[in-house]
C-alpha cells in the first residue's frame, strides 16, 4: 500500500458526514473513508469488514450485557425515546443502521446534540444506566 498521501477538498455535509462516523480524538478522516469505503478500520486494519471492538465490550465480557441488548433514551421535554442495540463486538447500533464504538456519538447522531452516552442510555434489560454498568464490571 502507497503511503503517498493526496489532498481532497469535500464540502460542509460531506465532512459533517465523516465527522459523524469518526471516534473523536482516534479516527481521522482518512480512517472513516477507509472503513466507509473500503470496509476496513485505521491504518493497520487486516481483513476487509474488519473492525476494532466496541466500547462496551468489556460490558458484555462481564455479562452484563449481550448482544442484541436495547438501550433506551428518553427526551421528556420533547416527548422522544431513541432506542439502539448491542452489537456482538461492542458497538451501539442506531435504528438508522449506523454504528457507533461508543455511546455518545450514537446518542448525538440520535438526538443531534453532544450527551454523554453513559450517563444518559438506559441498558433495557436491566434498568440500568451504562455508567453504572461500566463502574460494576471495572470492579
Amino acid at each position: 500500500m502507497s503511503r503517498f498521501m493526496r489532498t481532497i477538498e469535500v464540502d460542509d455535509e460531506v465532512f459533517a458526514y465523516l465527522q459523524s462516523r469518526s471516534e473523536p480524538l482516534v479516527d481521522t478522516p482518512n480512517d472513516v473513508l477507509r472503513r466507509e469505503l473500503l470496509g476496513s478500520v485505521g491504518r493497520s486494519a487486516g481483513a476487509a469488514g474488519a473492525r476494532r471492538t466496541g466500547s462496551l465490550t468489556p460490558l458484555i465480557e462481564a455479562g452484563l450485557v449481550s448482544a442484541g441488548d436495547v438501550l433506551q433514551h428518553h427526551q421528556s421535554r420533547l416527548k422522544r425515546t431513541h432506542t439502539a442495540t448491542v452489537t456482538a463486538d461492542g458497538w451501539i447500533e442506531i435504528p438508522d443502521g449506523q454504528a457507533f464504538p461508543q455511546p455518545s456519538p450514537a446518542l448525538k447522531a440520535q438526538t443531534g446534540s453532544s450527551i454523554n452516552g453513559w450517563g444518559q442510555y438506559t441498558h433495557v434489560p436491566s434498568g440500568r444506566r451504562l455508567q453504572e454498568l461500566r463502574e460494576k464490571a471495572a470492579q
